[in-house]
C-alpha cells in the first residue's frame, strides 16, 4: 500500500472514532521507524522496546488531542513523542554514553543476515552510536529523527518546535561533524 497524507489523515479519523484497524495500520506504518529511532538513542533492545510500546501508548491514550496540522503532522507529533519518552528514560535512567555490550544492542530489522554478518551490524551500530552520541544534542537529534526515523525536515521541525530552516542547518552540520569524526576511523580500516 502506498503511503500518502490523505491515507493517514483517514487514518487517524478513523482511528479516533475507535477503529482499531485503521491504528493498526499506522502503527505498522511507523513502529519500524520509531523503534530504529529510539533503539539508536537508547542502544539497548530491552529499553527500545519498552520505550517504542510507551510511546505508542501514549499516541493511542492522546490521540483525541492530536492537532491535524496536515501532511506530516501524525508522523512529528509520534516522534515528538518518542523523543519525549527518550528523554524521561534519560532523566530517570542517568546513563547516557554507557558503554552497551554487543548482546545488549538492538537488531534493528534488516532481513535474514548470517550470524557472522548480524554481530559486524552490531559493531557498526554501536561505532555509528558512539560518533553520533558525540553530536551536540540539537544536531543528534535531528540526524536521529531524519535517518533513523525517516522523518522528513517539515515533520522534525514539528517534533521539536523548531523552524524548518533551523531544521535544514543542524541537519548540515551535523553531517558535516559526521563525516570529520568518522573519516579518521574510516583510515584506520584502510591500513
Amino acid at each position: 500500500m502506498s503511503w500518502e497524507a490523505a491515507d493517514e489523515h483517514d487514518l487517524v479519523v478513523r482511528a479516533r472514532c475507535g477503529d482499531t484497524e485503521a491504528f493498526r495500520t499506522l502503527y505498522a506504518h511507523y513502529f519500524p521507524r520509531v523503534y530504529a529511532y529510539v533503539a539508536y538513542r537508547v542502544g539497548r533492545a530491552q529499553d527500545a522496546e519498552d520505550i517504542t510500546a510507551d510511546v505508542f501508548m501514549k499516541a493511542v491514550a492522546g490521540l483525541a488531542q492530536f492537532e491535524d496540522r496536515g501532511a506530516g503532522a501524525f508522523g512529528g507529533w509520534l516522534f515528538r513523542i518518542a523523543h519525549n519518552q527518550v528523554a524521561l528514560f534519560y532523566r530517570r535512567q542517568r546513563r547516557a554514553g554507557e558503554p552497551v555490550a554487543l548482546d545488549e544492542l538492538p537488531d534493528v530489522p534488516s532481513g535474514d543476515l548470517l550470524p557472522e554478518l548480524a554481530v559486524q551490524r552490531k559493531e557498526r551500530f554501536a561505532r555509528l552510536r558512539a560518533l553520533i552520541l558525540a553530536l551536540a544534542p540539537r544536531r543528534r537529534e535531528v540526524v536521529l529523527l531524519r535517518f533513523f526515523g525517516g522523518l522528513r525536515n517539515q515533520e522534525i521541525a514539528e517534533a521539536l518546535g523548531l523552524d524548518e530552516r533551523t531544521v535544514a542547518a543542524h541537519l548540515s552540520r551535523g553531517l558535516d561533524d559526521l563525516r570529520r569524526r568518522a573519516a579518521p576511523e574510516r583510515e584506520g580500516e584502510l591500513l
